[in-house]
């Protein structure tokens, strides 16, 4: 379900009406109270505006799914996604009308699945247009440059899964964490990043579906970059935490 799409008929509807009944209906009924469905939409329109706003140029709210950025973000992770970072965009459609900034790398990004853009993806920027990109032994050399890795002693928090490292990596001088397996994987590239598009993988390296699988992300699918971990909510019969509020790194 398309929650932005429903919100844009919604508004659009509760407007249509609203401008009938201050065009038209008002004078034609004088004195008489309005009916229901204007009365219901001149209090609901000003609201979802506002909503559908906030939601379309500012900031939107998702839950994380799925630990392909362990251990970055983890499952029932609610986190806030800045929507006007890399420019203004039409709700629905995704067209960028106003140009203020474009992903960079490390940014964590969320975008729409580029083989159902039904469903929104989280993942890590890696590559931008022009990037020479490969990926050997499990290490990301960007430009011929080998992203060093620094393995963490990890005392402590969540656990990591067997024959696993966690690891620092720095991208455009910007640290995170990630997971990998100390198993032999697949080689991928080198290759350039076309323009317009980008190059995303998930912190969880081995257990991730990302560009290795499906290839680049286009642009016009971008909706915004993660900035903030708000609240943590595992399941719908547990308490919301809010003891894990941080900055999205």
């Amino acid at each position: 379900m398309d929650f932005t799409l429903i919100l844009v008929l919604v508004v659009f509807a509760t407007g249509i009406i609203v401008a009938l009944d201050w065009a038209v209906l008002k004078r034609r009924r004088g004195e008489a109270q309005p009916g229901f469905i204007v009365e219901q939409s001149r209090s609901f329109f000003p609201v979802l505006a506002a909503v559908l706003v906030l939601r379309s140029f500012l900031f939107e709210p998702f839950q994380i799914p799925s630990g392909s950025m362990l251990p970055t973000l983890k499952i029932g992770d609610f986190i806030l996604v800045n929507k006007f970072e890399y420019g203004l965009r039409l709700p629905v459609l995704g067209t960028r009308v106003v140009d203020f900034g474009s992903p960079e790398r490390g940014d964590v990004m969320v975008f729409k699945y580029p083989e159902d853009t039904r469903i929104n993806f989280i993942k890590r920027v890696i590559g931008v247009p022009g990037d020479l990109i490969e990926y050997r032994d499990k290490t990301l050399f960007i430009n011929g440059v080998e992203q060093t890795q620094v393995v963490v002693d990890v005392t402590e928090g969540l656990t990591l899964p067997p024959l696993s490292v966690e690891v620092t990596e720095t991208l455009a001088e910007r640290p995170h964490h990630l997971w990998k397996r100390l198993t032999p994987g697949r080689n991928y590239g080198p290759f350039v990043v076309p323009e317009g598009q980008y190059f995303v993988m998930g912190d969880n390296r081995d257990n991730s579906n990302d560009s290795r699988v499906w290839g680049f992300v286009d642009d016009a699918l971008i909706v915004g970059r993660a900035v903030a971990v708000w609240m943590y909510w595992e399941t719908l019969l547990s308490i919301p935490s809010f003891a894990d509020v941080r900055v999205i790194r």
